[in-house]
């Protein structure tokens, strides 16, 4: 890539993926030890990618992801709840790169590595989902509630009986 530039011509990510459906834009800075992003003059070039909730920055070169809040659950987190990512039996596809997710066109989303904690609860009401097939690992491991309450029985006598 030439010097400067975050993509090459050939990378494959068209700009009407860069400025839709809100513009790609880039900051200068760190990453910071809480994952949050720190603008700093001399820091490397990330992309910011704006979600409901937050703003993601996006290191290419180095593959690391902050935010500016930390509420930031994926790239593309608002095609989760849309109605039109479901019709005519499609489903939420989930990509293991942002770079496959520009490629598409920001047809899915890309959950931020220390946020699949996260994803029983940010994709349980989601009919159908395609996913990477180096996610389904993760993908397995997090798709359960993160915690249970806590279970009483009722007897005939009506006490309540630990489980």
């Amino acid at each position: 890539m030439p010097p400067g530039t975050l993509f090459s011509p050939t990378s494959g990510v068209s700009v009407p993926t860069i400025v839709r459906p809100s513009m790609i834009k880039t900051a200068t800075g760190t990453r910071a030890h809480d994952g949050l992003f720190e603008p700093t003059p001399a820091g490397a070039r990330w992309l910011v990618v704006e979600t409901e909730e937050d703003l993601v920055f996006w290191n290419p070169k180095t593959e690391l992801f902050a935010t500016d809040s930390g509420h930031a659950f994926a790239l593309g987190e608002e095609m989760i709840g849309a109605a039109a990512t479901y019709s005519f039996d499609c489903a939420l596809n989930i990509f293991a790169r942002p770079l496959d997710w520009l490629r598409r066109n920001r047809d899915g989303i890309v959950v931020l590595p220390d946020q699949w904690h996260r994803a029983f609860d940010k994709l349980r009401d989601a009919p159908r989902i395609a996913l990477a097939e180096s996610l389904l690992p993760l993908y397995r491991r997090h798709m359960r509630p993160a915690r249970l309450p806590e279970l009483f029985v009722m007897t005939s006598k009506r006490e309540m009986v630990a489980c």
